[in-house]
């Protein structure tokens, strides 16, 4: 049974019936095509005539001839109805040229248009030129720790002894939740991982040397949130695998092709005190901390970085716009804005210690700007002070607390 993500359903909904392209991006199985089919059963709640609704996915056999923009332009003009037509496009991508169809039912249909991708190259600069001003562009995450307990709860599914940890650690792939061995989880996301390279990253590059992208891959998921640049990664897999293995230029390419894949985001520093972006040395976060179980090569992972994994990719799903705030002396966590308010974050797992609260709270000591700061750990106890809100990770999670609010 589908869960209704209103997160991402009320920021499409007021583009129901406008002359803008709605786009729904995210990785592969994170729930694209369900929004598309709550979004139809929205339509239909609404008086919308069956018929005015056409539904394609591009991954359905049934459809495996519609693979030029020609073919799809002719499939849509026989099916077309009097009155809006309501135009869903899944995994599109497998169209060449699809841009071309997409462009002219815009000009000269009455129609609304809603495409998913699994892949943001497919919103290329050549497509972008056909389709500038027309697009809205919507990114789709796996479930969050709040959509996996609804999803759980209305599927009447088995729990396991710790729920947070199940997700903290194996994440909110949707499907892995049908799962209840950790090992069948695990063969699932592995399966998930090869199909994601495969499909979004090989077969679009035939040159690309899977070897040297896998062990890139590795590397940067299992450290995840962790300072590296390309010259770091360089530096230890020629260490490891022979002088000239491989080069920087190389590193910034797979970078670049892991996060069209939507396996890794970047998070780019913010100076505090320059009040100024940084367009360099970014961190970057796996899309969901299953992806940094299955390459992590033994148990002994840290549970603070997943936390922080977690975090970062929850307040994305939220809207926020993320930065690591650069301060004189270091470096805090994050620094997420919206609807123009800032606030300061710090994670923990665990402050087990005076010498780790100390460190988390004194994070903020040379920040004399006077946004709303908080440190974020799974603690249940509040551990406030100096006018810094300390806030359970699980309270945030599950919507009993909120940033902005002291």
């Amino acid at each position: 049974m589908l869960i209704k993500r209103e997160t991402y359903l009320a920021k499409i909904r007021p583009f129901y019936d406008l002359d803008i392209i709605k786009v729904l991006m995210g990785s592969r199985r994170c729930g694209k095509s369900k929004i598309l089919e709550l979004i139809i059963q929205e339509l239909r709640d609404k008086g919308v005539a069956e018929q005015n609704i056409i539904f394609i996915n591009f991954e359905d056999l049934q459809y495996d001839e519609i693979n030029d923009y020609k073919k799809l332009n002719t499939y849509i003009l026989a099916r077309i109805k009097p009155g809006k037509n309501y135009l869903f496009f899944d995994e599109i991508h497998h169209v060449a040229g699809f841009e071309k169809a997409i462009n002219s039912f815009r000009a000269t249909l009455d129609c609304s248009i809603f495409i998913t991708g699994s892949n943001s190259k497919m919103l290329s600069s050549e497509i972008s030129s056909l389709l500038t001003g027309r697009i809205m562009e919507f990114t789709i995450y796996p479930f969050t720790y709040q959509e996996s307990l609804e999803y759980r709860q209305v599927n009447n599914l088995k729990l396991p002894d710790n729920v947070f940890n199940d997700y903290l650690i194996m994440g909110g792939y949707p499907l892995r939740f049908n799962l209840f061995n950790e090992e069948d989880v695990k063969g699932y996301l592995k399966e998930l991982f090869t199909n994601i390279c495969q499909k979004d990253i090989f077969d679009r590059d035939i040159n690309l040397e899977k070897e040297k992208f896998n062990k890139v891959c590795e590397y940067v998921l299992v450290n995840a949130g962790n300072d590296f640049n390309p010259e770091s990664i360089c530096d230890y897999l020629n260490s490891s695998n022979g002088k000239n293995y491989i080069c920087p230029k190389t590193i910034y390419k797979y970078l670049d092709t892991m996060q069209k894949a939507f396996l890794i985001t970047p998070v780019y520093r913010y100076n505090i005190s320059g009040k100024a972006a940084l367009k360099t040395n970014p961190k970057y976060y796996a899309i969901d901390n299953g992806l940094r179980l299955i390459k992590a090569s033994s148990n002994n992972y840290n549970r603070g970085h997943f936390l922080e994994n977690l975090l970062c990719i929850e307040l994305l799903s939220r809207g926020y716009e993320l930065y690591i705030g650069k301060t004189y002396k270091s470096e805090v966590d994050f620094i997420a804005s919206k609807n123009g308010k800032k606030c300061f974050i710090q994670v923990a797992y665990i402050m087990e210690s005076e010498d780790t609260i100390n460190r988390e709270f004194g994070a903020f000591s040379s920040i004399k700007d006077s946004s709303p700061k908080y440190v974020i750990s799974l603690d249940p106890i509040n551990m406030s002070r100096d006018g810094i809100v300390h806030i359970n990770i699980i309270d945030f999670l599950t919507y009993k607390v909120d940033l902005f609010l002291t």
